[in-house]
């Protein structure tokens, strides 16, 4: 043990934020380089490679074949697939002296299938399974957590090449079981959750989640024992109401009401209703996002939700992806003056203000609890009025 290159640490690192970081470092496992990126020092190094050894063992087991790949790659593969561009500033990119484009792989789909496309020309060599655990680089805005999100990661990435459906779903259950074996070998409580594709698509897509304070994904989780990453989760969408008897619009002033807290005070205030005071559920509040397509042009869509929710990034950005979603600017706004802040509503006294064939041609999508003949309190689209 004296000859052990290890340092231990008397205070935690003025950086860290969560338990596991702290720990890791102080105890001589893994020290910083730069934000999102650290050295694997021995005592850490062993742990990693107990893992690893569990890992190629169970793929292995499934008869997944062991690969590496390089992670340094040219862009060509990643133009054909539109993810180049669609990566915008999330991944690492050089030129070599000849001014050739390179990346740092986030990940390695790409590469992986044209390979197999090469060196495979019949259904006859099909399936396959080949796998590798190997380092991915993304250009993290914010490095956090220690290993948790850093710019510099091990993965296990895993690719399965089969002709028939039932070849397919039989590698899926085969990873699944092999994750499953995985976890518990390593002793981690864990929750499979329904997941979003995302940009790569499929049927079928499932997270291995490992409950923590820590993380950066919620799960929602019934007493049935359905549980989904609150990205996949999908609301059932209620019967459309009967509306024929509901009255006309009425429009009101709401001075100093841009937000739902001031509207729904303003309405117990001026406007009481018999069956109970107003709360934000009554109101339909409409988010105005950007979206930044691949081709570097400028969006805006307008989401219409319950005044008590909230627009979650995430799923926005499993929708309308490959297109980064952001909120929209002060700029967004001064480009678009049919758009009132802080009083946005889908309709005016002069007509339909959002949506494809409206005055500003926006398109207008709303929460699945906005149904046909619900009611709510909005912007009328005039300044400090409402509807």
């Amino acid at each position: 043990m004296s000859q052990l290159f290890v340092r231990t640490l008397r205070e935690d690192p003025s950086d860290a934020d969560v338990a596991s970081h702290k720990w890791l470092v102080r105890a001589g496992y893994i020290r910083r380089q730069a934000p999102g990126i650290f050295a694997w020092l021995p005592l850490g190094l062993k742990v990693r490679q107990r893992v690893e050894a569990i890992v190629h063992e169970e793929m292995q087991r499934i008869g997944a074949q062991h690969v590496h790949f390089p992670a340094l790659l040219p862009k060509e593969p990643y133009e054909i697939t539109g993810r180049w561009a669609e990566y915008g500033d999330g991944i690492f990119r050089l030129k070599d002296r000849k001014g050739a484009d390179y990346l740092l792989a986030p990940t390695h789909e790409e590469v992986f299938t044209l390979a197999v496309k090469d060196m495979y020309s019949s259904y006859k060599d099909l399936p396959l399974m080949v796998y590798q655990i190997q380092d991915k680089y993304r250009d993290e805005a914010r490095p956090r957590a220690g290993l948790l999100r850093g710019r510099e990661f091990s993965m296990k990435d895993a690719y399965s090449f089969d002709y028939t459906d039932e070849g397919l779903e039989r590698s899926y259950e085969a990873q699944r079981g092999a994750y499953e074996l995985i976890f518990q070998r390593l002793g981690l409580e864990y929750v499979i959750v329904q997941a979003d594709a995302g940009a790569m698509g499929g049927s079928r897509s499932e997270e291995f989640l490992h409950p923590t304070g820590v993380g950066e994904d919620t799960f929602v989780r019934t007493d049935g024992g359905y549980a989904a990453n609150v990205e996949a989760f999908r609301v059932t969408p209620p019967e459309p109401l009967d509306y024929s008897g509901t009255p006309a619009p009425v429009v009101f002033d709401s001075p100093n009401t841009p937000t739902i807290d001031t509207l729904v005070a303003l309405a117990n205030a001026k406007h009481p209703k018999d069956s109970g005071p107003w709360e934000a559920s009554d109101t339909l509040k409409n988010v105005v996002l950007a979206l930044i397509h691949p081709d570097e042009t400028r969006e805006l869509v307008i989401v219409g939700i319950p005044g008590d929710r909230d627009v979650d990034l995430k799923r926005a950005e499993a929708v309308f992806g490959p297109s980064i979603v952001e909120q929209a600017t002060e700029a967004d706004f001064a480009k678009n003056p049919g758009l009132v802040k802080g009083y946005i509503g889908p309709w005016s006294a002069q007509g339909p203000v959002l949506g494809e064939k409206s005055s500003t041609g926006i398109r207008f999508l709303v929460d699945p609890r906005v149904v046909t003949g619900t009611s709510w309190v909005t912007g009328a689209n005039e300044d400090e009025r409402h509807v």
